[in-house]
């Protein structure tokens, strides 16, 4: 996941092998395993911050925090544990270094990236009964677009409103319109969560996704479908509605 996130040709995204890590487990549980894109060992020793490598002296351009994103989304939405290392909630670029305390002034020059985090977190705990999908053992990897670098999975824990949680990625820097994605059910399903909500950077403008209505027309393996639309370098969440 972390060298699709810092990759920066977009067409050597490999988004299969993307697939392949998130349906991982061990002993058949995910929750046997921890996720993450920056930890201790992956941020020292020569290696920097998911923002930093994305690139180097530009951590915070609007390239590095959009692509940032994708890894948080990724994170928190896939099965197993999550990890999020200290600092990277507020975009923190340094190496890591226990002798060196983290900027907490750029926590609140970046409070909007703190409030994506929040929401995030938000959905992956189901806080408010509407992604118990997050919490389940359940994904379904079933639309890897690797020429488009479009990505898209289901989450469940038990199925039904409430619970099927649909996740959709664009990894590329141009935004994708009118997009045909399966579903696994038809009904009025809502937007959850926008990495490209205005709300997290005065630099994500114009959001393209919305809520949608899913029909009964098969596509992706899937027994319904619907069009979507993301922003560049975007994830979007999307729950059945009660």
């Amino acid at each position: 996941m972390r060298t699709a996130v810092i990759t920066s040709d977009d067409d050597f995204r490999d988004l299969q092998a993307v697939a392949t890590a998130l349906q991982g487990s061990f002993d058949g549980d995910v929750f046997k395993r921890v996720i993450y894109t920056e930890s201790h060992d992956e941020v020292a020793n020569g290696r920097a911050r998911i923002t930093e490598e994305i690139w180097p002296g530009n951590s915070l351009h609007l390239f590095s925090k959009k692509r940032s994103t994708l890894g948080a989304v990724l994170v928190c939405s896939t099965p197993g544990i999550p990890m999020i290392f200290q600092g990277q909630e507020f975009l923190e670029d340094k190496w890591f270094s226990d002798q060196d305390p983290l900027n907490w002034q750029q926590a609140k020059e970046q409070e909007g990236f703190v409030h994506l985090y929040r929401d995030l977190i938000r959905l992956r705990r189901n806080w408010d009964n509407l992604s118990k999908g997050l919490t389940g053992q359940h994904i379904d990897v079933y639309h890897v677009n690797n020429n488009d670098k479009v990505l898209a999975y289901h989450r469940w824990a038990d199925g039904g409103p409430g619970d099927s949680v649909v996740v959709i990625l664009n990894f590329r820097n141009e935004p994708i319109t009118d997009y045909q994605v399966g579903f696994p059910v038809p009904g009025n399903w809502q937007l959850r969560f926008d990495s490209h909500f205005a709300g997290y950077d005065d630099a994500f403008e114009g959001q393209v996704s919305g809520d949608i209505e899913v029909v009964e027309e098969a596509y992706d393996g899937q027994a319904c479908s619907a069009r979507v639309a993301v922003a560049p370098y975007s994830a979007i969440i999307y729950s059945l509605a009660g």
